[in-house]
């Protein structure tokens, strides 16, 4: 039997927002050491942005002490924090990234 609009509609609105992944957002944190140019660099390579955008984000952070770079489902959020940790490190670095519950 073949379902109807209005079942479809009312098995859809039924879900709970409990069945989607808790999402989280990933920050950058501002400090004295780490330069203007490689923050731009991970926004533009870890987080998919433009140089444009990028240049914007990296000045709220200098300017704010941190920015939103994305949310994402958990996994990710872990992953683009340690990424950053990672390249950041490896340049000697001391660049922060956190991530926390939307």
């Amino acid at each position: 039997m073949a379902s109807t609009d209005s079942e479809i509609k009312d098995e859809i609105s039924s879900r709970s927002k409990n069945d989607w992944p808790s999402m989280y957002k990933v920050i950058l944190h501002n400090d004295d050491y780490t330069s203007m140019e490689f923050v731009v660099q991970i926004l533009v390579d870890v987080f998919g942005k433009s140089l444009e955008k990028a240049t914007q984000m990296m000045l709220n952070i200098h300017n704010k002490g941190k920015e939103i770079c994305g949310i994402y489902p958990r996994q990710i959020a872990e992953t683009k924090v340690e990424t950053v940790h990672n390249l950041a490190s490896s340049k000697s670095f001391p660049l922060k990234s956190t991530m926390e519950k939307e």
